[in-house]
């Protein structure tokens, strides 16, 4: 039973990433990047960004529910939310960020703080809950957190 809740867990982590996230991606690569290209100024640089992340989407996602390399996986999709939430999730930029009402800032901000709170998720991955797990994580990172070892005995 504890494997299977460990299993759902990473799902839901990645659940935006792996079936969504990267799948849309792909099916509306022009589109995707047509929205990028309102954050970066050349067009190739667009295209670019849209494939690392689909890939970094795919790879990494992978690597947490496999459980390889799955701590250096959480940490990089942690701090993928964060640059996403900076660059795509600006809503200090929407005009109407702070009035009463309906207001697409807001709706942006609201994207942006979940940005933010997946990123804490992945980290609590990557680190576990205490200061030790952040210093064996420096210390190797490439290990894995061995999430299905205790599978075999269930």
């Amino acid at each position: 039973m504890s494997t299977f809740i460990v299993i759902i867990a990473r799902c839901l982590l990645v659940l935006l990433f792996l079936p969504f996230s990267a799948l849309d991606k792909l099916l509306n690569f022009n589109q995707a990047v047509a929205q990028a290209s309102q954050a970066v100024a050349l067009p190739w640089l667009a295209k670019v960004l849209i494939g690392v992340g689909c890939l970094v989407e795919v790879v990494m996602s992978t690597a947490i529910l496999t459980g390889i390399a799955d701590r250096l996986a959480a940490c990089i999709l942690a701090i993928y939310c964060i640059v996403t939430a900076i660059v795509w999730k600006p809503f200090w930029k929407a005009p109407d960020f702070r009035f009463r009402g309906n207001s697409g800032g807001r709706d942006v901000f609201w994207d942006f703080l979940k940005n933010l709170a997946l990123a804490g998720g992945f980290f609590l991955l990557a680190f576990g809950t205490n200061a030790p797990g952040v210093q064996r994580f420096l210390n190797h990172p490439l290990s894995s957190s061995h999430p299905y070892a205790d599978f075999h005995q269930e």
